[in-house]
């Protein structure tokens, strides 16, 4: 009997990754790649579409910070039925703006059934601004964290909640260039960054599933908005998909922690098979914990394949830090790979032209 072929599929938030770095447009990617494996591990950046989401039943929908834990071999994962998501609203949103979000909350409630606890609005705006590098990789800063992890906790200890969705006010900048570059799909999405800070501060801290939608204004309307970028178009909240992914996103699970014990479906870093991320972008933290199996010798190391068609702006490629990768061109080649290593397969049997086996010295 083999074990469940298992893939995590990474493409870093905020790098302007030409695939996944837009509106949920990794989505296609995802629903492929889960075709080919038992169990695939994600992360919201691939799996968030605003409005838009699919459901993708062997799919676990893992915070990044929470996934940097699991690579590293810290956290465990374990799939759930269903989580009780609670709410955070930044007490910054306007009113009306915030009736949007909760009603989006009620029909997620109402329409698809998932389990919310009574929402709560942090003490204080939280205050987001946003930054961008030299490289263009954007991220950002909350000027008041501590109104947003009181929050939490009280929707954990008072409501029982063992998830958390924040929605916090957004800086709106409608005439900036670089907006309208993400629109036209060219730029890089400038308020990713600050929201991965977001999900991490409550990830690390309480260590739960962690998911966050922009509030902003809606955009003017533009004939030229590109296809990947259109699903940021529909409506008024980013909601649904972070409501959607949490429901069923897994709880983080420590071996040393007080009353332990080994479930059948609990998932660990040297279950991976294969880890597959943009060519230019491998020196994130998880790719960099994964890689240290990669350069083992045993049958359950993992195999890293970086996607050269995804560009991204982080110019971070496998070699320059010493990663042992496969290069493919596509996500289509990446499949090709996948189903052969599934197999059990040498995928150099696939072409017409193979090597004599060598020989070794005794």
């Amino acid at each position: 009997m083999t074990r469940p072929f298992t893939v995590v599929l990474i493409v870093p938030t905020g790098i302007g990754a030409t695939i996944g770095g837009y509106a949920g447009d990794a989505l296609p990617v995802a629903r492929a790649i889960a075709q080919v494996a038992d169990c695939l591990i994600t992360h919201p950046n691939v799996l968030n579409g605003a409005q838009l989401y699919w459901n993708l039943p062997n799919a676990l929908y893992v915070e990044g910070y929470g996934l940097d834990q699991f690579a590293a071999g810290h956290w465990g994962l374990r799939p759930v039925h269903q989580n009780r998501v609670g709410l955070i609203l930044d007490r910054g949103i306007e009113a009306d703006l915030r009736l949007r979000h909760l009603q989006a909350a009620d029909a997620a409630r109402a329409t698809l059934g998932l389990d919310l606890t009574e929402y709560i609005l942090t003490d204080a705006p939280l205050n987001v601004s946003l930054q961008t590098a030299s490289s263009s990789a954007t991220w950002g800063t909350i000027q008041n964290p501590a109104s947003l992890l009181r929050a939490a906790e009280i929707l954990i200890q008072k409501a029982g909640a063992t998830a958390i969705a924040v929605v916090a006010r957004f800086p709106d900048d409608t005439e900036s260039e670089a907006l309208q570059r993400y629109r036209q799909g060219q730029g890089v999405d400038q308020i990713a960054g600050a929201e991965a800070v977001i999900s991490h501060l409550i990830v690390r801290t309480f260590r739960l599933p962690c998911a966050h939608a922009p509030a902003l204004l809606p955009l003017p309307l533009d004939s030229d908005v590109a296809p990947r970028s259109a699903a940021e178009e529909l409506g008024h909240t980013f909601l649904p998909c972070v409501l959607v992914g949490l429901s069923r996103a897994p709880q983080f699970v420590l071996r040393s922690q007080a009353g332990f014990a080994l479930q059948p479906g609990d998932l660990w870093a040297d279950h991976v098979d294969a880890v597959v991320v943009p060519a230019t972008a491998c020196g994130g933290s998880a790719v960099m914990s994964f890689s240290q199996s990669a350069t083992a010798s045993s049958a359950t190391a993992t195999r890293i394949i970086t996607v050269q068609e995804n560009q991204t702006t982080m110019q971070v490629p496998p070699h320059a830090l010493g990663i042992a990768a496969t290069q493919v061109s596509s996500y289509l080649e990446a499949l090709g790979l996948l189903v052969t290593q599934r197999a059990g397969l040498n995928a150099a049997a696939l072409k017409p032209l193979m090597r004599s086996l060598g020989s070794l010295e005794p």
